[in-house]
């Protein structure tokens, strides 16, 4: 069981790190979302990338940004025994048809 576990937060924590690449490489290209980030007119094309951006974001946003992370962690993200294989995320939510 130990070790089921192990394999589930490495292939987890392996997704999140994957999904940081493909984020970093997005942003580097210069592809931005549209808009203002904040009330104060604040763009998104203002906010450097990479770490410098945590100075940059307003708190409210960086609020949000942690609280939809836990969110996830808790009540989506959850690895519940039963499904097709460890790191199986769906948890009966998504069904492509694949299986069927």
């Amino acid at each position: 069981a130990k070790f089921d576990r192990l394999r589930y937060v490495e292939i987890k924590h392996g997704r999140i790190a994957m999904l940081a690449v493909v984020g970093y490489l997005v942003e580097k290209s210069g592809i931005r979302l549209p808009g203002a980030i904040s009330y104060d007119g604040t763009s998104f094309a203002d906010i450097p990338d990479g770490f410098a951006a945590l100075s940059k974001i307003p708190d409210a946003g960086l609020f949000q940004l942690f609280a939809f992370i836990g969110f996830l962690e808790i009540f989506v993200m959850k690895d519940i025994t039963g499904g097709e294989f460890v790191g199986d995320f769906r948890n009966g939510f998504i069904d492509y048809g694949w299986d069927t």
